[in-house]
């Protein structure tokens, strides 16, 4: 198997990343609790993050955008980089963007027209939702972690599958 080196682009590229530190970062909130930064003597308001890695580990590599999309920079690492405040700050806002209640028991899943109905229990409470069959809707994001996302983009995950009774293993068997 051959290994692709990078070339010379993708390391300028990275090399030119702008990378958030507490050195050169300022988080706050507005008095609407929007999440704003100021970067050396630029500020930029309702910003949000985005993890890369958010089902394996949300705590590095964390892209910081605008409302467009466009990235003002990185945080390497939330441990290292930020006082205990600014980290409380940023970890309620990727709670918030990746909110994803955990499905405790599945007590049923119909299906008709290309969509499943699921019925669930979570840890924030029972709930029906209804998700488009195909398309990467419900997918293993791990091994054994089973993300769901409905038809309005809310996702749901089972943290285990192997956890699963037989009869609700069954039920999502033919989704995975």
């Amino acid at each position: 198997m051959q290994t692709m080196k990078p070339n010379q682009s993708d390391l300028s590229v990275a090399a030119s990343m702008n990378y958030l530190t507490a050195d050169n970062t300022t988080f706050t909130k507005t008095e609407g609790q929007i999440l704003m930064i100021k970067v050396n003597d630029e500020e930029h308001q309702g910003v949000y993050l985005h993890c890369s890695f958010p089902h394996t580990n949300n705590r590095i590599y964390i892209s910081i955008r605008t409302g467009d999309n466009k990235e003002i920079g990185i945080i390497k690492s939330l441990d290292d980089d930020f006082p205990k405040d600014v980290v409380s700050l940023l970890e309620e806002q990727i709670k918030m963007r990746y909110f994803a209640p955990e499905i405790t028991r599945l007590t049923g899943i119909k299906e008709e027209f290309g969509y499943s109905y699921w019925d669930a229990e979570t840890n924030s409470g029972n709930c029906q939702f209804t998700v488009r069959n195909g398309g990467g809707n419900v997918k293993l994001v791990t091994e054994r972690k089973l993300l769901i996302i409905d038809v309005y983009g809310n996702r749901f995950v089972i943290e285990d599958i192997k956890q699963l009774s037989e009869k609700e293993y069954r039920l999502v068997e033919m989704y995975i």
